[in-house]
């Protein structure tokens, strides 16, 4: 099997951070595409595959990616997914992972939730027997349904010991996160953490709705949260955090330009923003690509270091590992003023 689903490349050595917002499944590079493919008989339907895809907003990119997991079937294949992307996330500097997965539309398509949750979970047990920091979080993909979502809950708890929290993903419109009150209640009263993808394609009142009826404690995305001052005010003054993915936002024309993007003037309210790379394999690079892409856009190496320490203090850590954590991101950062890089 190829060993990394294409890692981000930088002139410098990576700032450590944890990284909040990164679908599994979205590591699926082409590489790992036609090997997946072959060994399931698919043949060679996928030797075509534009490693370097276009997309003309959310729908679009949807469509391609979950097409292109109908080559995943055992849990084998979703063991070496997950081991492929915790790779080229050390590589890219990720010291924490909190990772997506959607089984959703695995079991949609008749694969076994044994083999989503297992294959998946025994790759990032792998991983933190190496000393790695890494968690799973079960996403909802909103648009099969609230109904669907209950189902799954059912089918992931007895796997508990794989995940850490629940999410909710996938076509924002029409699908609000009210309708998913009772799915995420029960997830809390299991002790889950919440997240929701928010104020990505769907506006601020998508956002508001993800706090006071889902009680989530991060928003993914929350870029359309800046047309409401009132609710950055509050994101600001609650210290919510915004978990950020600039090469995704660009490719997915949610904003125009990188030199454009509303993080810039997230950081300046003070916002607690971080930076992940949503979907690496089809969005031009792991989180290391995304900052470089934000420096080159005209971030600061203040700033970087401020979203790298954001992404620790959202992490769902305890606090000694907190510390632990933030302390590699001081050694690096000293490191780096000690030894400037030449330009």
């Amino acid at each position: 099997m190829p060993s990394d689903p294409r890692p981000g490349t930088t002139a410098r050595v990576p700032l450590p951070v944890a990284e909040l917002h990164l679908h599994v499944e979205g590591a699926l590079g082409p590489d790992l595409l036609r090997s997946f493919a072959r060994l399931n008989g698919f043949g060679t339907a996928f030797d075509g595959t534009d490693p370097e895809p276009e997309f003309v907003d959310l729908q679009s990119f949807l469509d391609r990616r979950d097409g292109d997991l109908a080559v995943l079937r055992t849990e084998e294949d979703f063991h070496e997914l997950g081991a492929a992307y915790l790779r080229a996330a050390r590589a890219a500097g990720v010291v924490r992972a909190e990772s997506f997965i959607d089984p959703m539309v695995h079991l949609q398509r008749g694969v076994p939730v044994e083999a989503v949750m297992r294959g998946f979970g025994s790759a990032f047990a792998e991983a933190r027997a190496t000393g790695m920091s890494c968690d799973l979080i079960v996403c909802f993909t909103r648009d099969l349904g609230a109904e669907a979502a209950e189902a799954t809950l059912d089918a992931v708890l007895p796997f508990r010991e794989h995940f850490i929290g629940v999410g909710l993903d996938s076509a924002e419109v029409g699908w609000p996160p009210s309708l998913f009150r009772d799915v995420f209640a029960r997830a809390a009263a299991d002790g889950l953490r919440l997240v929701a993808h928010a104020g990505e394609e769907g506006g601020p009142d998508y956002v508001r709705e993800a706090l006071d009826v889902l009680h989530v404690e991060r928003i993914d995305h929350g870029l359309r949260a800046m047309e409401d001052a009132e609710l950055m005010a509050r994101i600001v003054d609650e210290r919510i955090a915004l978990t950020v993915c600039p090469l995704s936002n660009v490719a997915l024309r949610a904003v125009p330009r990188m030199e454009d993007h509303p993080l810039f003037a997230m950081l300046e309210l003070g916002a607690r923003v971080t930076v992940s790379s949503d979907d690496p394999a089809y969005f031009g690079g792991q989180v290391d690509a995304n900052l470089e892409a934000l420096r080159a856009a005209g971030a600061t190496e203040a700033q970087l270091e401020t979203l790298a320490r954001n992404s620790f203090d959202a992490a769902f850590v305890d606090e000694a590992e907190r510390r632990a954590l933030t302390a590699l991101l001081d050694e690096a950062v000293a490191s780096r003023a000690a030894a400037p890089e030449r330009s």
